[in-house]
């Protein structure tokens, strides 16, 4: 057989062949063929479009984070189970991808202009009541996000919740609907409690029993997957020190920089405006009558509170305050720059209307010495040089990174230092552990597992690293001794509650046999759904409870989260009487509308699903 193979494969089909396949892989690579035939790049189609594994990971990351920030530094992440957390999140991304192409369907959009003036007045990006630049990217940064991909995030973001509104507005509330639910919502209840205590100090926990437990829930108790990595940082503010100016480069740089320099005219305006209330030449008419009356000596800052139609000058007198060139209409400009101090234009016609241009105060400008920017044009000078040498030095870092196997060889070509992370999970950690691209690196098969340099990371505009792992710490079992207080007092809390659990029960059998109960009872009146130092779990239980007959009282009983058992005795359901104001009847029905809307948004969310093409890979 092999020797058929061998004479078939000197035939000139199967040269020809061979020679097909070669020429491929010498275009497209052969790992672009072996991909072009699988799905190994996407995690899932929706309706034809596809949902990549990067965006899956990133999804993850963000999923974990927001884990951690919800129970704190203490939650141990590595009790997260990662398949269920890509399941999780791939269900999401799904939900959104569907939810995206309903938004598209429907005719949503946003545009970018409104899009930047959403994220200019968001509250997390702004300094003293101003959008900062740098704060925006530092809240990016933390995040493991670039500019483009906030932007668009939030667009999507946008989209869905303008789909949202659009049910919720098309629901509306019954005047039935609504009197129904606030008697339910005002009732109150008169009911009594008794607490039944746990008391772990009673309790005993034998060797064998924290064995058997410890045994049983070995899971819970394994050290986190931890890394320690490597990293060359490359930094474009270091790069300044290698960088000249020559006196001539400064020298062109201050000349450009103060002929830019103009003066800068103090304007103020009466304007009438050309609407459908008022045509063009009603407008300059009207105008022509305030020109005579300002000859006839009336003051222009009187006229303009009185006539114009600014409302951001008119009442300050018509007031513009200082300006430079390029800030006003064409034709306004024009005209202000014809006139002398204290002057006033003839009518002039703008895309705004019809104006009255005063000329109040000119400045001249200010020309600062060549000293007071000599620091700040050699940095200009510099800048284009660094950001030259920076692109270069940072794919240098990555070729050389690509092709050593360490991070030693890289680092001394460049220049550089290897320095040492401290230890961080898949939540991320400290210093260059808080950007989510390290983290997403450090954990990527190539860098953990095959032990390779990762590629380059942009920490920001201007900080480039590559990082490899030091140090795997694989999630071990914990020994016994290192646990054990943690075990014993939850086998203490639990047989106490247990303890409780049954006085409890042994008591409400009591009582519903017409027993007396020795204890005090706490006794409350009309108490109603939110009700001020009650339990949040004994109102929700109280609530439950069905109204007893006249005279009598009914019982139930439950355990607390700590662990400790109430009894609890309904005497009676009151009713509010009080009428709702217009106000309350506003709310309640915004509440309701809300709510359906709500469930009307999941039902639709639903439908997309059960219509739509999806395939996991």
């Amino acid at each position: 057989m092999l020797q058929n193979i061998r004479d078939n494969s000197q035939g000139w089909i199967a040269k020809t062949i061979i020679g097909v396949i070669v020429v491929l892989m010498a275009l497209t690579g052969f790992d672009a063929i072996i991909q072009s035939t699988s799905n190994s790049q996407n995690a899932a189609d929706v309706n034809g479009e596809k949902i990549t594994q990067s965006s899956l990971n990133a999804a993850v990351d963000m999923q974990r984070r927001q884990l951690i920030q919800q129970f704190g530094k203490d939650f141990d992440a590595s009790l997260l189970d990662d398949k269920l957390l890509r399941q999780a999140s791939l269900d999401s991304l799904v939900d959104r991808t569907l939810l995206l192409q309903g938004a598209k369907e429907a005719g949503m959009g946003f545009s970018d202009a409104s899009l930047d003036q959403l994220i200019l007045q968001t509250p997390a990006f702004q300094v003293d009541g101003k959008f900062n630049a740098a704060r925006f990217d530092q809240i990016l940064q933390q995040q493991g996000m670039g500019r483009m991909e906030f932007r668009e995030r939030l667009k999507q973001d946008v989209l869905v919740s303008q789909l949202q509104a659009s049910l919720a507005a098309s629901n509306f509330v019954t005047d039935a609907e609504l009197e129904n639910f606030v008697r339910l919502d005002k009732q109150t209840r008169d009911f009594a409690s008794q607490t039944i205590h746990i008391d772990t100090k009673s309790i005993d926990i034998s060797d064998d029993e924290l064995k058997a437990y410890y045994d049983e829930h070995k899971d819970q108790y394994m050290s986190p997957e931890q890394v320690v990595v490597e990293y060359v940082e490359l930094r474009k503010e270091s790069f300044f020190a290698q960088a000249e100016a020559s006196d001539e480069e400064l020298q062109a740089l201050y000349q450009k920089e103060i002929a830019n320099l103009a003066e800068q005219r103090r304007a103020a305006h009466i304007l009438l405006e050309v609407n459908d209330k008022l045509s063009d030449e009603q407008a300059k008419a009207k105008l022509a009558e305030v020109a005579e009356r300002l000859k006839q000596g009336e003051d222009f800052a009187k006229l303009a509170e009185e006539v114009s139609q600014d409302p951001g000058s008119a009442s300050n007198g018509g007031d513009l305050g200082f300006a430079g060139p390029g800030v006003y209409d064409p034709e306004f400009e024009k005209s202000l720059y014809a006139l002398k101090k204290d002057e006033v234009s003839a009518p002039v016609r703008s895309s705004f209307g019809w104006h009255l241009i005063k000329l109040l105060d000119v400045q001249a400008p200010e020309v600062p010495s060549f000293d007071s920017l000599k620091a700040k044009l050699e940095r200009e000078v510099k800048a284009q040089q660094v950001e030259q040498r920076f692109v270069e030095a940072a794919k240098e870092l990555e070729e050389a990174s690509f092709e050593a196997s360490d991070l030693a060889q890289p680092a001394q070509e460049l220049g550089l230092q290897v320095q040492t992370s401290g230890a961080f999970g898949r939540e991320g950690g400290e210093g260059v552990a808080a950007n989510r691209q390290v983290v997403q690196a450090a954990f990527s098969p190539e860098v953990l597992e095959d032990g390779a340099n990762s590629g380059a990371i942009e920490l920001d505009p201007d900080t480039t690293l590559v990082l490899r792992v030091k140090e795997h710490k694989k999630p071990t079992l914990l020994p016994l001794e290192e646990v054990s207080a943690g075990i014993r007092d939850t086998l203490s809390r639990k047989k106490a509650s247990e303890a409780a659990k049954a006085e409890g029960e042994a008591l409400l059998a009591q009582l519903r046999d017409g027993g007396a109960s020795g204890k005090d009872w706490k006794v409350v009146e009309a108490a109603t759904r939110s009700q001020e130092g009650v339990e949040p779990e004994v109102l929700q239980a109280l609530f439950r409870m069905a109204k007893p007959e006249d005279g009598k009282s009914s019982f139930a009983g439950l355990t607390l989260n700590n662990g400790d058992y109430v009894v609890l005795r309904l005497d009676g359901v009151g009713q509010a009487k009080a009428e709702l104001s217009a106000e309350e009847k506003t709310s309640y029905r915004r509440f309701l509308a809300s709510r359906a809307g709500q469930q009307d948004f999941a039902a639709y969310r639903e439908q997309l699903k059960e219509s739509a093409d999806i395939e996991r890979f």
